[in-house]
């Protein structure tokens, strides 16, 4: 397959991307890693008029420790933030999550940010950005604002970032003495998950979030619980993610693994 015709333009600056995505707005794309916009150009799900490739911009390829938390810049790759020698210290959750997106040839070219712009409910990112209630920068030629993880997800890929906007980069807060713990479920190593779960440790008692289930990736907050009554508040929790059917897994299915899952990692962070 081939993607319909449009122009391409390798930028030079941030700014000449916000200019573009002022002139073009929902007729531009941003070209990160391309491991998903592709695949989408390729299959004609997305049919931009201008592509923008932002990849050749060191002035978004950081990662840095900022007011208690881990700011990590639009062109930062997938692998890069694995390999960063910092990174199981300050951000173990991300450390467990990582590993399980993709393959080691598409961490390569993947950015992190740009998987949270594709914003695919099975993803390992957007729920590890949920869990940790980090922030997404957005910026466009006239503004700058933040926004948090839990308003930036709006739908089944799709987020707040506004047509002339740019994903700049985003903070993951640095969590201190709190336990954290990360699974899924897919067919293989590397696809996307059928159900994914994230738990750790609060002040008040536990966090548990889940992807592949909903819409968008979703946490609760609940005390520390134990027994009939995690039992309870997992159950009800599976249903709230209101699962369907699809070509992957039965909705019953995906609701067993919430459950079994939760009670496992629940469990392992409050050893």
């Amino acid at each position: 397959m081939k993607p319909a015709a449009f122009d391409y333009v390798r930028a030079e600056s941030a700014d000449e991307v916000l200019s573009g995505l002022a002139q073009e707005g929902g007729n531009a794309r941003v070209l990160a890693g391309g491991q998903s916009l592709m695949a989408m150009l390729n299959m004609r799900l997305a049919k931009p008029k201008r592509v923008i490739d932002i990849m050749r911009l060191n002035e978004l390829r950081h990662i840095e420790r900022k007011a208690g938390a881990v700011v990590v810049g639009a062109g930062v790759r997938q692998a890069e933030l694995l390999a960063w020698p910092d990174l199981a210290e300050v951000l173990p959750l991300v450390a467990l999550a990582l590993p399980w997106v993709g393959h080691e040839q598409t961490r390569s070219r993947g950015t992190i940010c740009g998987s949270l712009a594709h914003a695919d409910p099975s993803a390992e990112m957007p729920l590890a950005l949920i869990a940790l209630g980090g922030e997404v920068h957005l910026r466009s030629a006239k503004r700058r604002r933040h926004v948090a993880a839990k308003d930036f997800f709006a739908g089944m890929m799709l987020t707040a970032r506004a047509d002339d906007e740019l994903i700049e980069g985003i903070s993951l807060p640095i969590i201190r003495q709190a336990r954290f713990a990360f699974r899924e479920v897919a067919r293989r190593h590397g696809d996307f998950a059928i159900v994914a779960c994230a738990a750790m440790t609060t002040p008040a008692g536990i966090r548990f979030a889940v992807g592949g289930v909903a819409d968008v990736p979703t946490a609760r907050d609940w005390p520390r619980l134990e027994g009939s009554a995690l039992d309870d508040a997992l159950n009800g929790f599976a249903y709230e993610l209101d699962a369907r059917d699809d070509i992957h897994a039965t909705a019953r299915y995906r609701r067993d693994l919430v459950r079994m899952i939760g009670r496992e990692l629940i469990g392992e962070v409050l050893q």
